[in-house]
């Protein structure tokens, strides 16, 4: 063309359509910007096709990495999650979950600022002594994904004290969880604090949960992989709280589960009876040891 062909001369012989080129002449082709695959379910599901989400799956890798697969790589917690779990996941899932966690082989050799507490036996004679807390998960059928609860309880009077619902729980949720329990039973600024126990979920080994508990004079203790009756009180509490609550009711959307929620725990602390508490409700039997102390069974932890 610059030899003076036409452009229709020059693009017939070297077979170019005039329509392409001047599409590409006169208008910009506009770059893809990010992926186009689809977007990350947010669960996997169990050989026998239960849905497990991805929060309760890295809460799994983390008790491998606790435990028994301290050295191992994803292809291997790969292979852990597929034979122990019965999960039905890919590599590069788990490498993306560890990713998210941290704990891909190069990032474990780190020397952490918060160094790990294990949980001790202890006689708990009374409340405000230990607290544990955990995370249960709940699925709304009608949106198709998972949500939180997390959950704190008082060992001693059973009262679930402090608590999060939500579609996501991080450890800033679990720091908001303690200072509403921390405020709700006025010990905020005492001398003595609840101790708080949980297991190894990335909530409680958060910098952000860590530094809370050391800034604010909190002792935070851990329970050893594969040891859930260490943290017995709250795994008792989840189990009710499945029964009455999760696997009676289909949710359709987040508002119904949130408030379906809220109305168990209430009915759980005010009205619920508890053998062990005298067969008084949590709420009663805590009140009433207020006023005039009354005697019930230690509880050894």
């Amino acid at each position: 063309m610059q030899l003076g062909y036409s452009i229709s001369k020059v693009l017939k012989i070297i077979g170019i359509p005039r329509s392409t080129y001047y599409y590409q002449k006169n208008y910009r082709v506009e770059e893809k910007k990010g992926s186009e695959g689809r977007p990350a379910p947010g669960y996997s599901t169990k050989e026998d096709g239960k849905k497990v989400s991805d929060e309760q799956i890295k809460e799994f890798l983390m008790e491998e990495i606790e435990g028994d697969g301290f050295n191992y790589g994803y292809r291997k917690l790969t292979k852990v999650l597929r034979r122990k779990y019965k999960l039905i996941i890919n590599k590069k899932k788990v490498y993306r979950l560890c990713k998210e966690l941290g704990i891909l082989r190069p990032q474990r050799q780190k020397k952490f600022s918060h160094p790990r507490k294990l949980a001790r036996n202890r006689m708990i004679t009374g409340s405000n002594q230990l607290w544990e807390m955990d995370i249960k998960y709940g699925y709304i059928e009608g949106e198709d994904r998972f949500f939180f609860v997390l959950s704190i309880i008082d060992v001693y009077d059973r009262n679930i004290v402090g608590y999060h619902i939500g579609l996501s729980c991080t450890g800033t949720n679990a720091v908001q969880a303690v200072k509403q329990a921390l405020l709700k039973r006025q010990q905020f600024n005492g001398m003595e604090k609840p101790v708080i126990r949980t297991d190894n979920g990335p909530q409680f080994i958060s910098h952000t949960f860590q530094e809370f508990c050391e800034n604010s004079k909190l002792e935070h203790e851990r329970i050893p992989p594969k040891m859930p009756n260490m943290n017995a009180h709250i795994e008792s509490f989840h189990r009710i709280f499945e029964d009455d609550c999760l696997s009676r009711m289909q949710f359709g959307t987040y508002a119904e589960a949130y408030q379906a929620v809220v109305e168990f725990m209430v009915y759980y602390n005010e009205r619920r009876m508890h053998s062990s508490i005298l067969d008084l409700s949590p709420q009663e039997f805590y009140k009433k040891q207020q006023s005039l102390p009354i005697r019930i069974k230690e509880v050894r932890v």
